[in-house]
């Protein structure tokens, strides 16, 4: 049974808005509610005042805007599977929401709220980062973006404040000779949280080298984060056997693993490794 609470129902973005001040710090947005409803269910979470912000049209969409991709914060995890901007320019995005869960928790659960919740074993964010991604943050009285790396603190902590809203993911469209890859390890094939995520990418220069490259793990650290030393090993060179062996290493060192019910800290660094390995040697036959 669900604690007991206020549900307001505003209809605008800036009602909305106007409420989550008003009743700051302890009103909390309600979107898709599929992580929200379960912590509240095991008392995890139990805010006063939810302030349902799904449905509402300004949060939605996915547009190509001055050179970016802008997705809304109450776009649907289906919206984003189905969208062929994202599939055409952020295939590791779309790899990440076509293993998110099942199909109805895709219909529900929003990218802003998966962000939000700040989980470390979330499937938008390591894609996100590929792509240096900065989120909107709304208030009555401004909008700030952040970058998404900056974003993420730690386990459920994110920059977001209280009368805040994320009301939207940016990022620019990568060049052209730009491969991604992503993909996530779980106890089940399907509907299941993340033991380790990852996702690559490689823009090469005219001569096939790495010009761009971002490594970003999910779910060995405390944060979705960046592998910055194994991203600068790379960077420069040509994709071989020998130079992917060694980033899969530096890749792996830059974890802080730890041991649960669904896996080993050492298991995770393992497999941390072979992924990285798996996912450039994946990208390197792409090369044109």
């Amino acid at each position: 049974m669900l604690p007991e609470f206020d549900l307001l129902m505003p209809q605008t973005l800036s009602e909305a808005l106007a409420l989550l001040a008003d009743y700051a710090p302890d009103a909390v947005p309600l979107a898709g509610g599929t992580n929200l409803i379960v912590d509240m269910r095991g008392r995890r979470h139990t805010p006063s005042v939810l302030v349902n912000v799904n449905g509402l049209d300004a949060l939605r969409g996915i547009r190509q805007e001055d050179g970016h991709i802008v997705v809304g914060g109450g776009t649907t995890i289906a919206q984003i599977l189905r969208d062929p901007l994202i599939s055409s320019s952020a295939g590791a995005l779309r790899e990440a929401a076509r293993v998110f869960a099942n199909p109805l928790i895709r219909n529900r659960a929003t990218i802003g709220g998966n962000l939000v919740y700040g989980s470390p074993a979330a499937n938008t964010p390591p894609p996100l980062l590929l792509f240096d991604a900065e989120v909107e943050l709304t208030s009555r009285e401004s909008v700030r973006c952040v970058p998404l790396e900056d974003f993420l603190i730690g386990v459920r902590h994110t920059d977001r404040r209280p009368d805040e809203l994320l009301t939207a993911v940016r990022w620019s469209l990568p060049p052209e000779r730009t491969a991604t890859a992503f993909y996530k390890v779980g106890l089940r094939k399907s509907d299941a949280i993340a033991v380790v995520s990852v996702a690559v990418r490689v823009t090469w220069d005219d001569g096939q080298r790495c010009e761009v490259v971002r490594i970003a793990l999910g779910s060995v650290a405390p944060r979705v984060i960046r592998a910055h030393a194994a991203e600068e090993l790379l960077t420069g060179e040509l994709l071989n056997e020998d130079i992917i062996a060694e980033v899969a290493h530096r890749a792996a060192e830059a974890t802080s693993c730890v041991s649960d019910i669904r896996g080993s800290a050492a298991y995770r660094y393992r497999t941390t490794a072979a992924l990285v390995r798996r996912l450039l040697t994946q990208l390197a036959g792409e090369v044109q």
